[in-house]
């Protein structure tokens, strides 16, 4: 089917209806810390829910880490899911390996496999944000029959980014961090000069008066003073330059729900409905009010969505892993 033929089926919906210093006044619900491992790559995540529940994996982005989807864990567990959200590679606690290459799509995306290969999972509910949602459209993509639903928030499809990334001047522009991130030791050291001024700046101008507050920029300034932290996130852009994943068929066939924040600072809004094109099964709900942190701004409406859309349709499929 054309792609522009495949856009009729879909439906755009608005709105309606550091470790040591987390504790319980920083995340409510009960939750256990579990380690994951791939091919000498130690991966932290955090787990609640019941353990015999359905698996739904949450993908932070940068820069942030496991805390930023902590006020959707709660919701998600009480709804019955295993919730585990991971510190992806290069990120708090988990592993920093060496090299650029450490950090190409392809090598993301097998973290997230492993992680269900050792929890002996067949398939898992995925959902991401920010450079998650990346990760989270390589694995629907070159894992097909190991994503059961697909949830994505403010990133696009990997084929809407990359030609907006060369066609489109106002994404260009909004995307001159990407290219300043492939210069060795600047980048760095910018962002983590005068107590990582410019990380917890970006933060706080891209996103809705009051959305981070103090304790929550403790918590990523913790996470960023990692040892080794901050390179291997910013490795992350510089891999998606050097190492292009290559995808047979752009097409995802999995059920995919896209949440968009439409005042982006980042991301245009016309890439939330061209990924629809490349979706046989997909949705978009727009928020116009919310910006590139929707987590945070809307996070029981986006928790709401999370598990309507995950607890929909037919159960798990035990179909046999790819």
């Amino acid at each position: 089917m054309e792609l522009d033929q495949r856009a009729e089926m879909h439906t755009i919906k608005p709105w309606r209806a550091f470790f040591p210093i987390i504790d319980s006044s920083a995340v409510e619900t009960s939750f256990e810390k579990i380690p994951f491992a791939n091919r000498g790559v130690g991966l932290d995540a955090m787990a609640a829910g019941p353990k015999d529940g359905p698996v739904a994996v949450l993908l932070h982005g940068f820069p942030e880490f496991w805390y930023g989807w902590r006020k959707q864990i709660e919701p998600l567990a009480k709804a019955g899911f295993r919730v585990i959200v991971p510190d992806q590679r290069g990120y708090n606690v988990s592993s920093k390996p060496r090299g650029v290459a450490s950090y190409a799509l392809t090598e993301l995306v097998s973290d997230v496999i492993a992680m269900a290969d050792e929890l002996g999972q067949k398939q898992i509910l995925l959902a991401g944000h920010d450079w998650g949602a990346a990760v989270a459209w390589g694995a629907a993509l070159l894992h097909p029959k190991r994503i059961a639903k697909l949830a994505v928030v403010n990133v696009p499809h990997p084929s809407v980014m990359r030609r907006f990334l060369t066609t489109q001047p106002r994404q260009i522009l909004r995307s001159w961090y990407i290219f300043f991130f492939q210069i060795p030791w600047l980048a760095e050291t910018i962002f983590s000069a005068s107590g990582f001024y410019v990380g917890t700046r970006a933060l706080v101008r891209s996103s809705r008066p009051g959305t981070f507050s103090a304790d929550d920029l403790a918590q990523y300034r913790a996470a960023w003073s990692q040892p080794g932290a901050l390179a291997s996130m910013i490795n992350w852009y510089r891999a998606a330059l050097r190492y292009r994943a290559r995808f047979a068929d752009p097409t995802v066939r999995v059920p995919t729900r896209i949440l968009w924040g439409e005042r982006d600072k980042f991301l245009i809004p016309e890439m939330a409905r061209e990924s629809l094109r490349y979706c046989t099964h997909g949705e978009l709900f727009p928020f116009p009010d919310a910006t590139h942190w929707l987590l945070h701004e809307e996070p029981a409406k986006v928790s709401e969505l999370l598990v309507e859309f995950f607890q929909s349709g037919s159960p798990l499929s035990e179909t046999t892993p790819d």
